[in-house]
């Protein structure tokens, strides 16, 4: 019964401090393979058995998962620390301000001519299409000055009945050849010169389309029909057509090379425009002719000539 109550109590985790079993008093079997030896025996197992299970319960890595030591990288960037702002680039000047201090002061002042000179222009051209006032009264020559006759302008087109007639305007000259002999050369059709130009050009030039017809509207309108000039304007209509004139002779080459011309005369050739098929209007066919008096040109028109033909 003793031996029974020790081998119950050393099936339990051992009682002593240490973890070792008590000591008891010696036993008095004197047998021995008696009970109290095989239940030690079964404890020891158990306690061993219980280690071991210990042992595989505990996760096992494999070796190639094993934590190594590292060395710490000194490149490495610290998320905690504090980043520098990248750099903001700098924009590169365009335009005029790329250009040298002394460049933009030039650009600068050729603007604010251009500018000037097209708030005046605009001013100008204003006033001279406006009702009659107060300013076009008390200036108005200095307004005529800077529109005729280059800027005139002319609103036909708006009128209830719009032209219909076609106007050529030729010229004829007196030339003095190399010889020094004076010959007189034949019928310049300069509207049809122009005409030819224009026919076929996608874009063609102003005073291709509208030089010589404003000249000679110019001119018409500032003298009555004996050719006589009405008002202020009428020798300055009269110097206008006769200097291009004289630059569409050199041109043409009028007299041959070498030439010069000492005298022209302009002619103008109205025609009717025919009426259409469907309407019962009537009008007359037969051209009529306006001509000119002989000018005598200057030598400064040959030379005005002469130089924006060299220019062209």
């Amino acid at each position: 019964m003793d031996a029974y109550d020790e081998g119950s109590r050393a099936r339990h985790l051992p009682d002593g401090p240490d973890g070792s079993l008590p000591e008891g008093p010696a036993s008095t079997d004197p047998t021995p393979d008696s009970t109290p030896s095989t239940d030690q025996e079964s404890t020891d197992q158990e306690f061993i058995g219980q280690e071991s299970i210990g042992q595989e319960s505990a996760p096992q890595q494999p070796a190639s998962q094993a934590p190594t030591a590292q060395a710490p990288d000194a490149l490495a960037p610290d998320p905690q620390a504090p980043t520098a702002d990248p750099p903001v680039p700098t924009p590169t000047p365009t335009g005029i301000a790329s250009l040298p201090l002394r460049s933009q002061v030039v650009a600068a002042l050729a603007l604010a001519v251009v500018a000037v000179v097209a708030c005046v222009h605009l001013g100008m051209v204003f006033l001279h299409v406006a009702p009659s006032n107060t300013v076009t009264k008390q200036h108005g020559r200095a307004i005529d000055d800077w529109i005729y006759p280059e800027f005139e302008q002319n609103w036909k087109l708006f009128a209830p009945n719009p032209l219909q007639q076609n106007i050529d305007v030729q010229v004829r000259a007196q030339v003095r050849g190399a010889d020094g002999a004076i010959t007189e050369t034949g019928w310049y059709d300069l509207s049809a010169l122009d005409g030819a130009a224009i026919d076929g050009n996608l874009l063609p030039s102003h005073t291709q389309q509208n030089e010589l017809r404003r000249a000679w509207d110019f001119y018409i309108g500032t003298h009555d029909n004996e050719n006589r000039p009405v008002g202020l304007r009428g020798d300055l209509s009269q110097r206008y057509l006769r200097r291009i004139v004289v630059l569409r002779l050199d041109r043409e080459g009028a007299g041959g090379k070498g030439a010069v011309v000492e005298g022209v005369q302009v002619r103008s050739r109205t025609t009717n425009v025919p009426p259409p098929k469907w309407s019962e209007e009537k009008v007359s066919d037969t051209p009529v002719l306006r001509e000119l008096p002989w000018w005598t040109v200057p030598e400064e028109d040959v030379t005005d000539a002469r130089t924006e033909a060299s220019a062209g």
